[in-house]
């Protein structure tokens, strides 16, 4: 048993080693090519790139809006698909182009904050959702907010 294990793997052994076919020789250059293009293109990604990503808009009262408007250049090689951008809560709001945008083509994003009932300091963000590498993009704003004042019923004002 052992000698009949023993010429098999031998014979086995033999078959491997012996092929001479070349495995690269077989191959098309035309696919090599095709995969070439294909493997590129995936690998092409479009780059917001702002120029300023903090915004503040010093002081302000409360109960203003105020609204600022971010501008960014799409620096890499694909169209440029912005999903969503969310505020970090419901005072803020934003615009941005609903359409692609086209490698070296500039957009706006407009953002807008409503400081009603957000005394003192503010920093908020909005979260940008695109098609890019890292697929966030962050925009900061802040304001320092000056209450309102309010009336005493004694007829003189005090601050909130």
């Amino acid at each position: 048993m052992k000698k009949v294990i023993l010429i098999a793997s031998a014979i086995l052994t033999i078959g491997l080693v012996s092929c001479t076919t070349n495995a690269s020789s077989k191959v098309n250059p035309e696919n090599v090519v095709t995969a070439s293009i294909r493997d590129a293109k995936t690998t092409l990604k479009p780059v917001m790139t702002f120029n300023k990503v903090n915004h503040d808009f010093g002081t302000i009262n409360e109960g203003e809006t105020v609204a600022h408007t971010f501008t960014f250049t799409n620096t890499g090689k694909a169209p440029l698909v912005i999903i969503n951008a969310v505020g970090s809560c419901g005072c803020t709001v934003s615009k941005w182009p609903r359409k692609p945008i086209a490698p070296g083509a500039t957009g706006d994003m407009l953002v807008t904050f409503n400081s009603n009932g957000k005394p003192n300091l503010q920093s908020k963000q909005v979260t940008i959702t695109a098609n890019t590498e890292k697929g966030k993009e962050i925009l900061k704003i802040k304001a320092m907010v000056t209450p309102k004042t309010k009336i005493k019923t004694n007829g003189s004002p005090a601050s909130k």
